[in-house]
């Protein structure tokens, strides 16, 4: 009888859970042991466990509830917190998705304790140094054994950087898998009739990046090309955590409503009944070009450059002429709905695949023959 292959998934805030959920379910179905472990690094009943409520993730086996701090001790209290935890668990091997810190934390130490690692959104590239999740992904991709690509510009952002091609495989989106898993319970919300919208009638904003909320200067410019655009199209933005006291302290024009953090379901809903969806967020360009929504993004650069090549995504950056002069052209003028290949819902079934038959490699894949 084969022995049954255990596997460490690893989620520590919002951004991840829409990552595991489906990875995890894969596996399950294929018959491996899942330990669901959560981090702790974003715990706010609105940003957490809403999400964990809409999409049915069980609760966390092991919780090590690191909380917030800067990037050296919110890393370093994960990495502490999780290294007895792998040794206890002794997993065959160890999966972390995305590129917060704790993506970065467990996978250093995994790569250094022996398990197999496994990075789910492989290969993805801003190029901007600035950013903190940038480093996060280099820096994880570099120590993991199995790269799980979403699409094949990340796959060539990896070969090009010297990966060997039985670490690199191109499963898709997982963040499709969940979003086609859940549409239409989401359309089922009654998240219009709550904030008496209509489809097609408003747009919605997501800000939550360092670079856009942090510097009230820099906040104050993007609120003022937003009022400009709700002057024509209605906006609603739910507001993120690390943005609320600005806000408050700046407020925002008139057309600009501000509501709470939205659940995954009602969010969905809310993307899908929207004429535009202006934001920061890589996740929501992901989300909007499989809804075949109009985005614009409100930054300078973007890690997920599919969504602009094949997808309803447009890049704004941060200048607020360019911003409204964007939104409107997008309003005139809406991309055609177009999905990458690969966007499926399948993507979790392809990584369970890759991790359960050793990707075809026939052997242990640490990279270490590049230079």
């Amino acid at each position: 009888m084969a022995a049954v292959m255990r596997v460490v998934a690893v989620a520590g805030a919002r951004p991840n859970y829409m990552k595991i959920k489906p990875v995890m379910d894969a596996l399950e179905r294929r018959g491996a042991e899942v330990v669901l472990v959560h981090t702790g690094q974003h715990y706010d009943e609105s940003m957490n466990d809403v999400f964990f409520r809409d999409l049915g993730i069980r609760p966390p086996d092991r919780f090590l509830g690191v909380g917030s701090g800067s990037h050296a001790q919110q890393t370093g209290r994960v990495m502490t917190a999780f290294e007895p935890l792998l040794d206890e668990v002794a997993p065959d091997a160890v999966v972390v998705v995305g590129d917060i810190n704790s993506t970065l934390a467990c996978a250093l130490v995994t790569a250094k304790a022996g398990p197999l690692l496994a990075h789910v959104e492989a290969g993805l590239r801003s190029r901007d140094w600035s950013m903190p999740e940038e480093v996060n992904r280099v820096a994880t991709d570099r120590v993991s054994d199995y790269l799980l690509a979403p699409s094949p510009d990340a796959a060539d952002n990896l070969r090009a950087e010297g990966y060997r091609d039985d670490q690199v495989h191109v499963v898709g989106n997982v963040m499709i898998d969940t979003l086609l898993a859940n549409l239409d319970r989401a359309r089922e919300s009654d998240v219009l009739r709550r904030y008496e919208l209509e489809r097609g009638g408003y747009g919605l904003v997501t800000l939550h990046r360092p670079a856009n909320v942090d510097d009230p200067e820099v906040l104050a410019t993007l609120l003022k090309a937003l009022g400009e655009i709700a002057g024509r199209c209605p906006l609603l933005l739910p507001v993120h955590p690390r943005a609320a006291g600005r806000l408050a302290e700046l407020g925002v024009p008139g057309g600009i409503r501000l509501v709470p953090p939205a659940g995954y379901l009602d969010f969905i809903a809310l993307q899908d009944s929207a004429r535009l969806v202006l934001t920061d967020s890589g996740g929501v360009q992901e989300e909007t070009t499989a809804l075949g929504v109009p985005c614009v993004t409100l930054r300078d650069n973007t890690e997920r450059p599919i969504t602009v090549l094949q997808g309803t995504n447009t890049l704004a950056g941060r200048d607020p002429q360019r911003i409204v002069e964007t939104a409107n052209r997008v309003l005139d003028d809406p991309p055609a709905p177009r999905r990458p290949e690969l966007w499926d819902g399948r993507a979790s079934e392809r990584i369970a695949e890759v991790l359960l038959t050793g990707g075809r490699a026939g052997g242990r894949l640490r990279p270490t023959d590049l230079g």
